[in-house]
């Protein structure tokens, strides 16, 4: 088990440090060029390969590539492995290669399918298509990463991969301040950053595919029955393990026909929200799926169920509180984050609101990184795809019922639904079928959970006043008093878990 808390702490350590630099880089951005129709231009340009991103680094490809993987290390030996390796480095990367080209050539169509509203402005289309053709190839890069990512993750090499997010942070960050002030459009040095970040991330990591000899000499071998194995469960993986990046995509595309600000003020949103969900349910997902796949090829159906168990119980010790934070602390989080002549009052009330309904979904969000790798690490595609079909389709409906009053916040709202109602059919899923078994104590744990979340929340809630009290402050006190609140609000929720008698021992698996 000291293996397991290791790993743990490897990749939630390195993803810790990637959320801080992208708060670097979205404050940033938020302070170099606000919120506009260049910005709204950019994040479109960025979010379809980013949505790509979560997909395949954090989504369906794993989920698809690392159970088979694990099949070849455990069964059939090294040479049989590489092959393995080698065979689906060259088909993916032939495929990878064609639909980066189709992308680029397409750029054009992909803007106005992703953000139709685009269409009434001829600039903001054809500077985010301008965007689009250099952001594309970022899909070819960071797939070929998560490739790489993937076998290291099978052979618990947690680190490497959990750092390399962080590289796209810095090259952003780089291009933002250093490169935008030479460039007739600033704004297009975002798009370059996401390119050359692309590039830097999969070399990154070939020196340690090197040490596990396992770096690939790509062929194309679409006779390989493992490969269609691969592509057959990446492609039921793929709509099942990512309605709600699908949902947040659909929110962009829905906002492009709202006010201008409207796609940048939820873009915010996303990027706060991603912060707890990248610790704590990506790194748990990230771990428990190779030990999952592992546990259910050694026919051991406990130690799988105890796994799922003991995850969902960090999911919510620290996922709960976390939603209450960004729902209580909305403003002040903007207000801090992001304000400034750029990003004005206005943007922060309504990047905050947004903000706001997306916590709601905060639990259900990571309870799918946590529950999936239960149907995936045993090869079942076709469950979740059907839960996840059913789950976009109320969203997308209540997305299109709320934008009317609520505007971007109501499309907000929708995808928090959406994700709660999958999270929620995955745990029934998983009891019904007696795949997860719940140890004892749950009543006790959530009575615990409930009691000091109230507390945690009542005490913020009435200490921290109205957002328009934090737009007054200075700088430096806004940030002051934001630490101070989280700081007081972690340790009035830790303090009261001890007093309703959580011990830490009671959480080690």
């Amino acid at each position: 088990m000291a293996s397991f808390s290791t790993s743990l702490a490897t990749v939630g350590g390195n993803t810790i440090l990637s959320r801080i630099l992208g708060f670097a880089r979205d404050l940033i951005v938020a302070r170099l060029f606000g919120a506009d129709a260049g910005t709204d231009a950019f994040f479109v340009a960025f979010k379809i390969p980013n949505f790509m991103r979560r997909l395949f680094a954090e989504g369906a490809f794993s989920m698809a590539f690392v159970p088979i993987l694990n099949e070849h290390r455990e069964q059939r030996g090294f040479p049989a492995l590489k092959g393995f390796v080698d065979d689906i480095a060259g088909t993916l990367g032939a495929a990878l290669l064609l639909i980066t080209a189709l992308g680029v050539l397409g750029a054009p169509a992909l803007v106005l399918i992703f953000a139709p509203g685009f269409a009434d402005d001829a600039s903001q289309w054809e500077l985010a298509t301008t965007m689009l053709r250099l952001t594309f190839p970022y899909l070819l890069f960071i797939s070929l990463t998560a490739f790489a990512g993937g076998i290291l993750n099978t052979y618990d090499r947690f680190g490497v991969p959990a750092f390399t997010p962080a590289l796209l942070n810095l090259s952003l960050i780089g291009c933002a301040i250093w490169l935008a002030p030479h460039l007739e459009r600033p704004i297009m040095a975002l798009a370059w950053g996401v390119f050359l970040a692309g590039m830097i991330q999969f070399a990154f990591q070939l020196p340690f595919l090197a040490q596990l000899n396992l770096v690939p000499r790509p062929r194309f071998n679409g006779h390989n029955p493992d490969i269609r194995r691969v592509l057959r469960r990446m492609g039921s993986a793929l709509f099942g393990v990512s309605v709600a990046q699908i949902s947040l995509l659909m929110d962009t595309l829905l906002a492009s026909f709202l006010t201008t600000g409207s796609i940048s003020w939820l873009y915010y949103s996303d990027r706060l929200m991603e912060f707890p969900l990248g610790i704590l349910a990506v790194t748990l997902g990230t771990v428990i799926l190779p030990r999952l796949s592992r546990r259910h090829i050694a026919n051991d159906p406990e130690s799988f169920s105890h796994t799922l168990d003991w995850a969902l119980r960090w999911l919510l010790l620290l996922g709960v509180p976390s939603a209450i934070g960004l729902l209580v602390l909305a403003g002040p989080l903007m207000a801090t984050l992001f304000q400034s002549n750029e990003f004005s009052a206005d943007d922060v009330a309504m990047a905050s609101h947004s903000l706001m309904a997306y916590s709601l979904g905060l639990v259900g969000f990571m309870g799918i990184k946590i529950l999936a790798p239960g149907y995936y690490a045993r090869q079942e595609m076709k469950t979740p795809v059907r839960i996840a079909a059913v789950a976009l389709l109320i969203g997308l409906g209540c997305s299109l019922i709320l934008m009317l009053p609520l505007g971007h916040s109501g499309l907000a709202l929708g995808t928090a639904i959406a994700a709660t109602i999958n999270a929620g059919l995955l745990l029934r899923g998983l009891l019904k079928q007696g795949i997860l078994i719940p140890q004892a104590g749950w009543p006790t744990f959530l009575a615990r959970i409930f009691a000091a979340n109230l507390i945690m929340g009542v005490l913020v809630f009435l200490g921290t006043g109205s957002t328009a009290d934090w737009m007054t402050m200075t700088t430096s006190g806004r940030a002051w008093h934001l630490l101070m609140w989280i700081a007081l609000g972690a340790s009035v929720y830790l303090g009261a878990l001890l007093a309703f008698g959580l011990r830490p021992r009671a959480l080690v698996r």
